[in-house]
């Protein structure tokens, strides 16, 4: 066999530059990068020291053999050709990874099959002993991969992927790959920062993998020396002399390393879940007397070894997937900003985050960014000076006789957009806020997309926001789309006055469906608010809506007032927040009707809260079907259907401008003599059928339904108001 042979590197893509780097370090000669990947030229001592060394790599493979392929008899015939009595006995297990498509063999599991059974017929003895095959840990992995018509064929020094160091058994939700962390740490200058006895911390460090990597480099400790198992291990070319002189020499650095003072690194984590998880991948490491973790809040996060200890402060915040993600990172971004002007005056600081938008806005200009790809995920690692001439906002200063070491720092400074739009919200407030405060309005619509190119709906819900963003139009650039609401979210807290964490975002699109109904989160968070004397259960987080349609807040009032007496029929009740309000204007009784058991349970936790049981049903059904059963009769009724439904629990489809005729035909059947009934809706292209005219007494009162919170939307909701002639 040769002394000298052709390696092939895997990597993460985007690692390519550092990891061509680090292989000429480590002894890789004519190095050259490809997509994900580096190659070179060595020999196994060279190969053994990547194995052991790399920090960035996935895969050390040894290249056995190229050779061209034109179909799957050549690729059989070029595996076959090598002399597979070097590498495996007869006896042993093997794996193999195929990748790559064309002449002929576009089914990796094929072209795997392939050079399986080439390998396995090489071997196979007289007495039919043969290799077995091994997917989880073979004597042999064997790669091979097709290109543009030529074969790749080579053995996988490292066994499983190189990132999995072994120390990482337990994670949480979203943890970076070790090689990627320890990339991010190469960008940001962590071994020059080591090298200067420098501090590093981690203000939300999960369980700890920045931390661990980070000792690792400045312990001098080789990434895998602890792994026992390799892909060389079983392997017939494997020299164990030479394995063992590397990995003798690997662990007298570690020690030497480890003897040394230990440098300052700690972790910080605000959920308790993760904090012996992270402090048992430590243990695992080997690290436990350099690297601590510590439970605690961004809003606590100082890292303060001494006055004159500077290093870097390193990051990867969550990036925001979930719907209404937007307001609470937003908020994340800018808190980790404000902590970094107050806290670490000095320090280099590096946010590794798949929303770089959002990186700018923690008030701190980066002074180089590089692109990362995290798995399918693009991403930027923004790299800081924490130093007040690259301070967006206010500088950092002390203030009268406050302890200088505890400064302060200035709100962060909106944009010139963000700041018409606190303008506006402030205006807004003045109007309506003494509006609210004389009506005893806890709950209203302080905007609604008063600004065109600030499309939101902005509701105020006591002192909780909740914002309703309207996805922007195909024409409008959605990177600038999402500038201005992150303007908008930065505006709203300043311009209200209020804590950040009491903002909660969501979007709506402008189209007709039944969207208010569908499930977006589980927290499960319900608040009480009041209005008219009853008291309502809202919850902010969970659904599109929030159980209470603040536009007809005039016609549940109205509702109340004529009551007294009255048998009260809801149709489509969502949460029968009519149904509380009638029942506090002394109804006699109510029934309400809707499809989904969720908002049902809903309405009778609202009745409960007001001590309404008696007297109130609550009917699960499809209201048109329910209507054509029932046989009651009622003094007043509403009806505010939405524009469309296609439940599963219901027969065909609802369609508002289509059916409203029967439904209201349905209705008025059931309508006692002398009652009323109130129908409404929200589609903006509705047309009450002119044919209703004729055969009751309808009036419009769309006008009459509306308070000065939706002055701005007149076209919110329409409704009128039936009885029979």
């Amino acid at each position: 066999m040769s002394d000298r042979y052709e390696l092939f590197l895997t990597c993460p893509k985007s690692l390519e530059g550092l990891l061509a780097e680090e292989a000429t370090q480590l002894g890789l000669e004519e190095v050259r990068e490809q997509v994900a990947a580096v190659r070179g030229q060595g020999d196994l001592e060279t190969a053994y020291r990547l194995c052991l060394w790399s920090r960035l790599a996935n895969r050390v493979l040894l290249v056995l053999k190229r050779f061209p392929v034109r179909n799957a008899e050549e690729l059989y015939q070029g595996v076959l050709a090598v002399d597979w009595h070097d590498h495996l006995m007869p006896n042993g297990s093997l794996a193999v990874e195929f990748s790559g498509h064309g002449s002929g063999i576009d089914n990796t599991h094929f072209g795997a099959l392939k050079v399986k059974d080439a390998i396995v017929d090489k071997l196979r003895t007289a007495s039919g002993e043969r290799p077995s095959i091994d997917k989880v840990n073979p004597d042999l992995r064997i790669h091979l991969r097709l290109e543009k018509g030529e074969a790749i064929l080579s053995l996988d020094l490292a066994g499983h992927s190189l990132h999995q160091r072994g120390y990482r058994l337990q994670q949480g939700a979203a943890p970076l790959k070790e090689n990627l962390a320890a990339a991010i740490l190469i960008r940001a200058g962590w071994p020059r920062i080591a090298a200067e006895g420098g501090a590093l911390a981690d203000p939300m460090c999960g369980v700890g993998t920045f931390l661990v990597e980070a000792a690792m480099m400045a312990a001098d400790i080789a990434p895998n020396l602890k792994r026992e198992r390799w892909g060389f291990s079983n392997w017939l070319g494997h020299v164990p002399a030479l394995w063992k002189k590397l990995h003798e020499e690997a662990r007298a650095r570690a020690e030497a390393g480890l003897a040394r003072p230990a440098l300052w690194i700690r972790g910080y984590e605000a959920d308790p879940r993760l904090i012996q998880p992270g402090r048992n991948n430590i243990e695992r490491a080997g690290l436990g007397d350099w690297v601590k973790i510590y439970q605690g809040e961004l809003a606590t996060f100082e890292p303060r070894p001494d006055q004159n200890q500077k290093g870097l402060v390193i990051s990867n915040p969550p990036y925001g997937e979930r719907l209404g993600d937007e307001a609470s990172l937003l908020y994340l971004y800018q808190h980790l900003g404000e902590r970094l002007r107050q806290s670490c005056l000095g320090w280099e600081a590096a946010v590794f985050t798949g929303a770089p938008e959002l990186g700018k806005r923690m008030g701190i200009r980066s002074h180089k960014q590089y692109a990362f790809w995290n798995g399918a995920l693009a991403c930027k690692l923004l790299l800081l000076k924490v130093l007040p001439e690259q301070f967006v906002t206010g500088e950092r200063r002390p203030s009268g006789d406050a302890d200088p070491a505890a400064p302060r720092s200035e709100p962060a400074r909106l944009s010139e957009g963000g700041q018409m739009f606190a303008n506006r919200l402030q205006k807004n407030l003045k109007q309506l806020g003494k509006w609210a405060r004389k009506e005893g309005v806890q709950c209203y619509r302080l905007y609604d997309a008063d600004m065109p190119e600030y499309a939101l709906a902005v509701d105020l819900y006591g002192d909780w926001v909740h914002v309703q963003e309207y996805a922007p139009p195909r024409s409008i650039d959605p990177e600038k789309a999402q500038a201005r609401l992150l303007d908008a979210l930065a505006a709203i807290p300043q311009a209200l006055q209020l804590d950040p964490s009491r903002v909660v975002v969501k979007r709506r699109e402008r189209q007709s469906g039944t969207r208010q109904y569908e499930r977006q989160g589980a927290e499960g968070r319900f608040m009480e608010v009041s209005e008219g004397g009853v008291k309502l259960l809202v919850n902010l987080t969970d659904y599109l809506d929030t159980g209470l349609f603040l536009d007809h807040r005039p016609m549940r009032l109205r509702i109340q007032r004529e009551a007294a007496g009255k048998r009260f029929l809801n149709l489509f009740c969502y949460t029968a927040t009519a149904s509380v309000h009638a029942a506090k204007g002394g109804v006699r009784s109510t029934t309400s009707v809707d499809l989904s058991k969720t908002y049902l349970d809903w309405a009778r936790r609202n009745l409960s809260l007001n001590g309404f049981s008696d007297k109130h049903r609550l009917q699960q059904g499809d209201v048109l079907a329910w209507l054509e059963e029932d046989r009651g009769e009622y003094d007043l009724i509403f009806i505010d259907p939405p524009t469309f439904s296609n439940s599963k629990r219901m027969e065909g489809v609802f369609d508002v401008q289509r059916d409203h005729g029967r439904l209201l035909d349905l209705a008025m059947a059931r309508l006692a003599p002398g009652g009323v009934l109130y129908f409404s809706n929200n589609f903006r292209k509705f047309q009450l059928d002119e044919d209703l005219a004729a055969r009751y007494a309808v009036t419009e009162i769309s006008a009459e339904t509306l308070d000065p919170d939706f002055a701005r939307n007149t076209k919110i909701h329409r409704a009128w108001r039936f009885t029979t002639r």
